[in-house]
């Protein structure tokens, strides 16, 4: 996938050269990984890709115990170890110099001892946002990029098969975890793409609860979300069942938030205001008398990170387009008594469709 790593890398060049930048440094793991194709957590040390306009020259810098793997990875050839007493901002001001005029910067991670940093060793620099340009680009997935996360949906939807064979009244939530986490490792994934969410009875009615000692009982929802990172990209599956019979008012709520699902997974094609998938799914709940039990976005996008743009909320008038990926996951909560979640990974195709790449089934499945 090299090719399409020097591809992105081109065109953010280009972008931080109408910005008359000297250098663009690039903090954010991810977005390391996006250009680079070098996919590493450094935890507390420095880790940056750095693009000197002025040389025309981009360094990799990686903490030193990791200079191999980045060698092995990354299309950036120019890497820059640095040992763990070193100064990184130091390494980075005499590899490139410090006559530095205006730096791109993704402002939303830049922390403010960062910035002081900078300020030493570049001073008298300023710096222009480019985390939105970036994010536009992430956002807008290949085809290679949308068959990694339809592989690491194949996964988490093998594991929801499998899982809930395995789930039995009685057992706690965190056990059931365990059993979902042991499952997503041994059909291939790197590891969750987030926290496991497993919820059951009036639990499930918190749409980001953590499962705990809690049982699961006869009679209860039983809510799972969660998804796997496979090669560097993410899946995120919801669904909600029940435990043994559904009651009358259980299985009408459950069915309304099928509806909302279907409806918003309908809308979403090309050309439209992203606030109109929302609008389209809320609008099934609304009108069934549930508004109130629903007061967050149905849907964000999905790729290397399992929460990226866009953000698709009811407000959003950014107008859809094809490469687009996203969730739809309208759902209903009622403090005290429980809550149902539906959850689809949606694609904007070349053609402007909304195409699902989610399969696994969507109606009420009984778990006796």
């Amino acid at each position: 996938m090299q090719e399409h790593h020097k591809t992105r890398l081109h065109a953010l060049t280009n972008y931080l050269e109408t910005l008359r930048a000297d250098l663009g440094i690039i903090k954010d793991p991810k977005n390391v990984f996006y250009y680079t194709g070098f996919n590493s957590d450094p935890h507390e040390r420095f880790m940056a890709l750095v693009i000197d306009l002025k040389k025309q020259r981009q360094y990799l810098f990686v903490p030193a115990l990791d200079l191999e793997i980045a060698e092995e990875h990354s299309c950036v050839r120019q890497i820059v170890p640095i040992s763990d007493e070193a100064n990184p901002y130091k390494v980075v001001a005499d590899t490139i110099g410090n006559e530095v005029k205006l730096i791109g910067l993704e402002t939303k991670v830049i922390s403010l001892f960062q910035q002081e940093q900078l300020n030493y060793f570049f001073e008298g620099f300023s710096y222009k946002n480019i985390g939105s340009f970036i994010a536009g680009q992430r956002m807008k997935k290949t085809q290679a990029e949308i068959n990694k996360v339809q592989h690491a949906i194949h996964v988490i939807e093998k594991v929801m098969g499998e899982g809930i064979k395995r789930v039995r009244e009685g057992m706690s939530e965190s056990e059931f975890t365990a059993e979902l986490e042991y499952l997503m490792r041994k059909f291939g994934a790197d590891g969750p793409s987030f926290s496991t969410i497993v919820l059951s009875g009036a639990k499930s009615a918190l749409p980001h609860g953590q499962p705990g000692n809690k049982t699961i009982n006869n009679g209860d929802f039983l809510l799972i979300d969660m998804g796997v990172i496979v090669d560097g990209y993410c899946s995120d599956i919801t669904r909600t069942f029940v435990m043994g019979e559904e009651t009358a008012k259980q299985r009408e709520i459950y069915d309304i938030v099928r509806k909302a699902t279907e409806a918003g997974v309908k809308a979403a094609k090309a050309g439209i205001p992203l606030g109109q998938i929302d609008i389209a799914a809320r609008s099934v709940i609304k009108e069934a008398g549930y508004g109130r039990y629903f007061n967050n976005r149905v849907g964000h996008g999905l790729g290397i990170e399992v929460h990226e743009e866009p953000s698709v909320h009811e407000k959003n008038e950014s107008i859809a387009e094809s490469g687009l990926l996203f969730t739809v996951e309208p759902g209903i909560y009622i403090p005290g008594y429980g809550g149902v979640r539906i959850e689809q990974n949606v694609y904007i195709d070349e053609n402007g469709n909304g195409k699902m790449l989610t399969s696994f089934p969507t109606e009420l499945i009984r778990i006796q």
